[in-house]
């Protein structure tokens, strides 16, 4: 019982870290979309958040990268 309950853990883990993964260039382009054609500070700062967080994600640093994006899109006022 215990070795199901441990293989369907891992298999949930592994099924779901890649699915993760592709959240990262989402919200990169979400980030874009709405900063859009803004020219204010926030914007900018936002674009620089979103080129980071991409590099982030190719680096493999999902969580990173998420938590990158994710700040950016608050700072945008994108709930």
């Amino acid at each position: 019982m215990k070795k199901l309950i441990v293989v369907s853990a891992v298999a949930v883990l592994a099924i779901a870290s890649p699915a993760l993964a592709f959240q990262c260039p989402k919200l990169v382009k979400q980030i874009n979309d709405n900063a859009g054609n803004r020219f204010d500070a926030t914007a900018q700062q936002a674009r620089v958040d979103a080129v980071s967080a991409a590099q982030l994600h190719a680096q493999g640093k999902h969580a990173e990268s998420e938590k990158t994006a994710k700040g950016a899109l608050a700072k945008l006022g994108v709930k």
